[in-house]
Formats: structure tokens, sequence, C-alpha cells
């Protein structure tokens, strides 16, 4: 570096001789002789010969060290390359991690829904709207609602819906071959393995509950709803009662119709509220219309099955009668209990009770008057239909029974 820097002095002062006084004053001579002017640019000359040896030694190590240069340059070069390979690499990890959690949220849902199914949800909302309306029914003030009441309530509730899940479930375990393809177990989509586990889980819950609130009326209702159940559906000498039409009609018209009504409010009045057990004009209404309901429910749940039952030997009414005279049987019976209804709506001394009733049993005999005109037996998604249609009938009767005084 020195020597480079002198080449320069030496050049710039080569130059300044050349441009007269400002060099000669920078000398501080007046003037240079031929003999300085030699020195000056021998002088010159060294410093250049110094420079370039300088400057080849610094061009040899440059070019030494340009590999690592380049090498490096190379990485650099190189690095958007890398990165742009391990975005794609992250991005297909993170879509097939996406698309695998998709699949599983998926497979979830139709397991859920498989469940839905197996649970027979028309039943469950039945056993829940029945338990509800019958659990008000003892209730004579706001005072009432306690906290103590509502637990009993959920108690017989959750208990009730478990014993249900029982029910309906040991049914298609031994309805498979006969079942609809809806159904999760008739389809596949529920092994016959999975199916004992559900119920059988179901069941020990039901019975835990029931013996956990130590109510008899509750474990008297559980017992004999597990009884019947397993004897309705149960493939064994003097069981299967739903091959025989009175007994499967018994079964399921005792339970719906005279197990619901009292022993879930002997629950709620002798259980939950310590008070003597007492008949009411709205338990013996609701018992007795009730008993209509669940002999149209148990006679018309055999018309969208009678081609099944028929090849495996069920002899249910409507194989014995045909579809088309159950059916009317049915419609017969229910508007005969609509109008009994109007009629005990009618008698009751609260004129805001007697609106209620009387309007709300004629209204629903005239939706299933109407519907009625419609029905086509040869047409099994009609069949299915009405059938769900007499299911919302028996729902809608529930929240007007409380209004029976």
């Amino acid at each position: 570096m020195q020597a480079v820097t002198a080449a320069a002095a030496a050049g710039q002062l080569l130059t300044d001789t050349r441009r007269g006084p400002r060099c000669r004053a920078r000398l501080g001579t007046t003037r240079l002789s031929w003999t300085g002017r030699f020195a000056v640019e021998a002088f010159a000359g060294q410093c250049q010969s110094s420079a370039t040896t300088v400057m080849h030694k610094f061009s040899a190590i440059s070019q030494a060290a340009r590999p690592r240069r380049n090498t490096k340059r190379q990485c650099s070069d190189d690095y958007p390359a890398l990165q742009a390979g391990c975005s794609e690499v992250n991005w297909d990890q993170n879509g097939s991690n996406a698309n695998r959690l998709e699949e599983i949220r998926g497979d979830v849902l139709k397991k859920l829904r498989s469940f839905y199914e197996f649970c027979r949800p028309h039943t469950i909302f039945g056993t829940i709207i029945g338990i509800t309306s019958v659990s008000l029914l003892p209730m004579k003030s706001i005072d009432d609602f306690t906290v103590t009441v509502l637990r009993g309530y959920l108690e017989a509730l959750t208990a009730a819906l478990c014993m249900n899940i029982y029910v309906v479930g040991l049914n298609q375990l031994y309805d498979i071959q006969i079942d609809k393809p809806g159904l999760p177990l008739a389809s596949g989509e529920f092994s016959v393995a999975t199916g004992v586990f559900l119920v059988l889980a179901f069941l020990i819950m039901s019975f835990s509950i029931g013996i956990r609130s130590g109510s008899a009326p509750l474990m008297c209702a559980l017992i004999v709803s597990f009884l019947l159940g397993s004897a309705y559906s149960i493939e064994a000498p003097f069981l299967r009662w739903k091959r025989h039409a009175l007994l499967a009609a018994s079964c399921i018209l005792f339970v719906r119709a005279i197990l619901v009504q009292l022993a879930f409010f002997a629950h709620m009045q002798q259980h939950v509220l310590k008070r003597p057990l007492a008949a009411t004009k709205s338990l013996v209404f609701a018992t007795l219309f009730m008993c209509c309901f669940s002999a149209v429910i148990a006679l018309f749940k055999d018309i969208p099955d009678v081609d099944g039952d028929r090849d495996f030997g069920i002899q249910s009414l409507s194989v014995r009668l045909g579809p088309q005279r159950v059916y009317q049987l049915c419609i017969s019976i229910l508007l005969t209990a609509y109008g009994a209804a109007t009629l005990v709506g009618a008698s009751s001394t609260n004129l805001f009770q007697k609106i209620i009733t009387v309007s709300g049993h004629g209204l629903l005999a005239l939706t299933l008057w109407q519907r009625a005109q419609h029905f086509e037996v040869e047409n099994q998604a009609r069949v299915t239909s009405f059938y769900m249609f007499i299911w919302k009938l028996f729902y809608a009767e529930y929240f007007l029974i409380p209004f029976v005084q």
C-alpha cells in the first residue's frame, strides 16, 4: 500500500512539473534542472514498479480466494432454490395434514350420523317430550321448580334415554337381515360387535343411574322396559314377541301409554316432591289418550315393513289384514281419540285451558284428516312419511296434556 501511495505521489509530481509555477511552489524551488527531473522520473518509475509488483501479488491472492468466494456465491445462488424446495415440502406436508384432518373430520361426522340413526331419533324425541310433559303434571306452583326437582327430572330422563337406546339397538341387532338398509347395522356402517357394545353400555348406564337415584318408581320403569324390550326382540323360545301382532302391540302400548305416564309421574310426585301419590285428571287423560296413540303406532309401524315381515314369517296385523285395512283402522282410532279429547277439554272450568285443549285437538284432528286424503299404501315413501307424521302428532299431544285440568 505504501508503494502504491508513493507511485501516486510521484505521478502527481510529474504532472505538476508540466504545470509550471504550481509545481515549483509545491517543491519549494523556483526551477528544476534536467538532472532533478530525471531523478524524479526515476523515483516515479521505481514506485510504479513496486506498485505493479504489489498489484500482481494482490491479484494472485484474489485469484486464490476467488473459488471460495465463488463457492459462497454459488451457495447463495442455490439458496433460493433450497428455500423453494423447503417451502414446497412444507406446503406438501401442510396440505397432507389438512387432508388428513379433513378425512378424520369426515369419518367422525359419519360415525356420529350413524349413531344418530342407530338411536332411532323419533323414539328419542318421543321419550324426551313424553317424560318432560308427565314430569310437569305434579307441579302446582312456580315454587315447585327447584334444583332438587330439576335433578330428579334429569336423572329420570337420562336413565330412560339410555334404556330407550338399549331397546331400539337390541331390536336392530336381531333385525339386521330385515331392517331397512339406511340403518347402520343393516348397511354395515356399524359392525355387530359395535352394536353389541353400544347396547350393553347403555343398558349398564341406565341401571346405574336408576340405582344411584334411589327412586323405586324409576327403577320399576327401567326393569319393566328392559324385560319387555328384550322379550320383543330376542330370538329365543317364548320370546321374539314382535312375531305376534297382539304381543307386539301390547309391549309398545304398555311402555308408551302406561309405564311412562304412571312411573314417571310417581317418580316426580312421590320421590322428588315427597308428596302422597294421587291420580289427577290430567294423568288419567294422558294414560287413556296415549293408549290409543301407542296402539296406532304399534299397528302402523308394521305397514312399511310388511314385505320383510311376510318373507320372514312375522305375522303382524299388516300381514294378516293387509296394509290398507290397518291404515284405515289407525286413522279411525286417532280421530275417535281426538274427538274424546275435545270433549274433555270442553268440560274444563278454566276458560284459557278450555280454549287451548279444544282448539288444539281440533286443529290436530283436521290436520290428520287432510293428510290422510293423500295417503297411498303402495307408495313406500308416503307410507314412511305418514308414519313419521303420526310421531309428530304424538309429540304435539304431550304439549297439550298439561293444559287438561
